[in-house]
């Protein structure tokens, strides 16, 4: 077999694998609250439940997909920003801001990051998702701590206690979008807050 036939095999299974984290996906924004049935999925599909079962081995297995696709997507971008933007106060708003965003474009997956569309699934995909919220409040605080180490007077600044702050305020908008049933969106407001939260953090501009 020739490496350019594995390659195109290769390729096409990464594509259907795709297709079904997309039809998990939206499974979980058409039908919120709802546990999504690897029937439910096939049938959406157009393909058989055995059909699944050769690219996941599991319906858990497809979770973890679209928890990884977060987490690489998420962390990516706030990679750029703190290459781009050197203003701690700054990069907190864009990062935040960016995960308002991406939750907004991504209904369903957000489901799952709060933890909804996990009811009766198995502890360690709500292990995984604890995870990476505990990635995101890391980065907060190492951001905040960047600055506090340059500020003239050091010290004294509740850090952690910032950065998890922080984080409420993000799980808080995705939490209330998935409770509204994906009507209030994540940003709702978030321009007139963010003045607010800025005055708070006006040591670490």
């Amino acid at each position: 077999m020739t490496v350019e036939v594995k390659s195109a095999r290769a390729e096409v299974k990464q594509s259907r694998r795709q297709a079904i984290l997309e039809a998990l996906a939206n499974e979980l924004e058409q039908n919120p609250g709802e546990r999504i049935t690897t029937a439910r999925l096939a049938a959406s599909l157009g393909v058989s439940e055995a059909a699944l079962y050769r690219h996941f081995p599991s319906k858990a297995r497809m979770f973890e997909g679209l928890i990884a696709f977060a987490e690489e997507t998420i962390f990516a971008l706030i990679a750029r920003i703190l290459e781009e933007e050197k203003n701690a106060l700054s990069r907190c708003e864009k990062v935040i801001g960016l995960m308002l965003g991406f939750s907004a474009r991504n209904p369903g997956i957000t489901s799952v990051l709060v933890g909804v569309a996990l009811t009766g699934e198995t502890e360690r995909l709500r292990i995984r998702v604890s995870q990476l919220f505990d990635r995101l409040e890391t980065q907060f605080r190492q951001i905040l701590r960047e600055r506090e180490l340059t500020l003239t007077q050091a010290g004294g600044r509740p850090v952690n206690e910032t950065a998890n702050l922080l984080l409420c305020i993000v799980e808080g908008h995705m939490q209330q979008y998935v409770r509204s049933g994906y009507r209030q969106s994540p940003l709702q407001g978030w321009e007139k807050q963010w003045p607010l939260i800025a005055m708070t953090l006006k040591d670490y501009q």
